[in-house]
């Protein structure tokens, strides 16, 4: 199964890389990591598709059974650097696709509305974002190991298994269209 993470953290060693990284070790998907990515700032130009950095993204996402996006939680939404990168994308890439949300807090506010706010756009490319979420406070990280707590690593394997449940049904129902 093709799962792609996004990962929308634009620090290089900030702890949604570290998701990202556990997420790559643990299940082997291909992560997409924003904070190291020379995304150019979208401005709706169509010379930007163009670029090779643009055509891979939309490439692997279209290409993907599912997708995780991954994101800090800055002043109550995503980070800006994964919302520059969904613009680039759309229906074409997203339509029926399921989605997992996972958002990294760390400023008190909890991430519940990074969650809500790539619900929202997921929605707006009309992505199935799956019904499980999850957000990890800044204590769900094992930096010893790059990586996260055991309870952590149980709550995003749970995610996991639901976006690779959602993933299954869609394939079904594409085989089942194409017969």
């Amino acid at each position: 199964m093709n799962i792609v993470v996004i990962s929308g953290g634009p620090r290089k060693n900030g702890r949604t890389g570290i998701v990202a990284r556990m997420m790559e070790r643990t299940y082997g998907f291909h992560t997409l990591d924003l904070s190291v990515m020379e995304m150019p700032l979208y401005n709706g130009e169509e010379s930007q598709a163009k670029e090779p950095v643009i055509q891979s993204l939309r490439k692997a996402v279209l290409e993907a059974d599912g997708v995780i996006l991954l994101s800090p939680e800055y002043h109550s939404a995503m980070s800006g650097a994964l919302k520059n990168a969904l613009d680039f994308l759309g229906s074409t890439q997203f339509l029926h696709k399921p989605v997992a949300l996972l958002a990294v807090a760390g400023g008190g506010k909890g991430g519940i509305n990074c969650l809500n706010n790539m619900r929202t756009v997921m929605r707006g490319v009309y992505a199935n974002a799956i019904p499980k979420q999850l957000v990890l406070d800044p204590d769900r990280f094992d930096y010893d190991i790059d990586g996260l707590t055991k309870e952590a690593a149980e709550q995003v394997h749970l995610l996991v298994e639901e976006l690779k449940m959602y993933a299954r049904i869609g394939n079904e129902i594409k085989q089942e269209q194409l017969s």
